[in-house]
């Protein structure tokens, strides 16, 4: 690594994603409803579906087989991951940037943005306004710059989690950051990051090449193959994605599928994540404004309910880019995680400086509640927040995460982890309104919690030590 740029080395490197086999898949119709109920049987024995199977879901637009997909989906998320509702927050580290991606407000050339990187010392305010609202988990956002290299992300991932606010602290931070070398992905590892995120943006290299003109994210290979690198370093959670709306929204998703194979095949374990951002506006670029392949509402919805039943067993997550009805709806096909209460300006939680969050920002926010609404909504819905951070520091990460998940039997340490996590959260953050919508769900979950499960009263009796004090118990 020089000047804190990578050695990029794609010598030998050849693409995994067969794009013209995706484009052939996705002229394949069926109206055949018997072989889409097949297809849904399979997920819902919670086994991955293969591209053949996912296109046919993708192609179907007959309105009684979406309706089957999006009910399929309703149960298989029922079924594996149960009523619970993973909450995070993004934090914006930095948005200098040598990319010049056509699509993005952190773009090189966009003289509109103002740049800025945190201070330690500003990092550290930003961290403890989060705790201070109850936040736990986070994921920490970088620009691709030099400056933002391992060392310098390593140091920023020891600040937060040293940085405590009362009973406030952070439990688990992934990051968002560039395609690094096995060296730097070591380097960030020992530093304590949970998942690894980065998104290929689109598939579709001809698409890729025009959207991505300049920088090292111009390089398709070097980051189709950041996930290899990160599990060589011993990374086993990483979380993929695509930018809804650079190219076919359908193309994209296959193309997922089969990095999710590539990585089941060579490491044995598959994506922890998938995320899947629609493209919004950004301050300095008119390409947001009208992206060239934007699905509609409806085509999005149906694309979230078919990626759910084609990986039953990966983590989803829709962010605060969309609308509060559409997450609200997508919540029911299958996401498991959303971010709530989060601006992406940078510094903009603490408010550091007079400058607006949105001159200082990658794109616009559709949904702008504050964590607390968010909860109290979840609830009220009857859903689980939790902010549970047990498997991870237990090791059920990666593969042993998988041995968890793919039988469905996570529910039984994420269920009472989630109670645990919402009690601290009403017990040290919740308004008074949100606080009885808290304790309503966490009395529901508790009766619906089997009294022949030798966690029970386990269970009960963390519930009362965290009534008395206690914080950060778990399964």
């Amino acid at each position: 690594m020089a000047n804190g740029l990578p050695d990029i080395n794609v010598d030998g490197l050849e693409s995994f994603i067969p794009e013209s086999r995706i484009e052939e898949l996705l002229k394949q119709k069926t109206t055949d409803r018997k072989q889409v109920e097949d297809i849904i049987a399979k997920s819902l024995a919670k086994n991955r579906l293969n591209p053949e199977e996912m296109a046919v879901l993708l192609n179907a637009d007959d309105p009684e087989i979406v309706e089957q997909i999006k009910e399929g989906a309703r149960n298989l998320k029922k079924t594996i991951y149960g009523n619970r509702i993973v909450l995070f927050a993004p934090l914006y580290v930095g948005n200098d940037c040598i990319n010049n991606c056509t699509y993005c407000g952190f773009r090189k050339d966009n003289l509109e943005l103002v740049r800025k990187t945190l201070t330690m010392q500003e990092l550290e305010k930003e961290v403890r306004s989060l705790e201070a609202k109850g936040h736990k988990r986070l994921i920490m956002v970088y620009g691709e710059h030099p400056r933002y290299d391992p060392e310098f992300i390593a140091e920023t991932v020891r600040k937060t989690y040293a940085t405590k606010e009362g009973n406030g602290e952070i439990r688990r931070v992934n990051i968002n950051a560039a395609p690094l070398d096995v060296e730097g992905f070591k380097t960030v590892k020992a530093a304590g990051i949970g998942t690894y995120q980065i998104f290929q943006e689109t598939y579709h290299q001809p698409t890729y090449r025009s959207v991505h003109p300049s920088g090292l994210k111009a390089n398709y290979l070097w980051r189709l193959f950041a996930f290899d690198r990160a599990m060589e370093a011993g990374i086993d959670d990483v979380g993929m994605g695509a930018l809804i709306g650079l190219y076919n929204h359908k193309f994209e998703a296959l193309a997922m599928l089969y990095h999710t194979i590539h990585l089941e095949e060579k490491f044995g374990v598959g994506p922890h994540t998938i995320s899947f951002p629609r493209i919004e506006p950004a301050i300095g670029t008119d390409y947001a404004d009208h992206p060239p392949y934007a699905p509609t509402d409806e085509e999005f919805m149906k694309m979230i309910a078919v990626i759910r039943l084609a990986v039953p067993y990966t983590g989803m997550i829709l962010t605060a880019r969309e609308p509060v009805h559409l997450r609200n709806e997508a919540i029911g096909y299958g996401i498991s995680q959303i971010d709530a209460g989060s601006d992406i300006g940078v510094g903009a939680y603490s408010g550091q400086d007079e400058v607006s969050s949105d001159k200082k920002s990658q794109f616009v926010l559709s949904d702008n509640r504050t964590l607390d609404q968010v909860i109290g909504e979840l609830c009220e819905a009857d859903y689980l927040p939790s902010f549970c951070t047990g498997c991870y520091r237990l090791g059920r990460t990666g593969e042993h995460f998988m041995e968890f998940a793919v039988p469905g039997f996570v529910k039984r340490f994420c269920t009472p982890n989630a109670i645990l996590t919402l009690l601290e959260y009403v017990m040290d953050y919740a308004s008074p309104s949100t606080r009885e919508k808290c304790l309503a769900a966490i009395d529901r979950e508790v009766k619906a919690f089997p009294d022949d499960d030798p966690r029970k009263p386990v269970l009960l009796a963390r519930i009362e030590q965290v009534k008395g004090g206690k914080r950060d118990l778990f399964f």
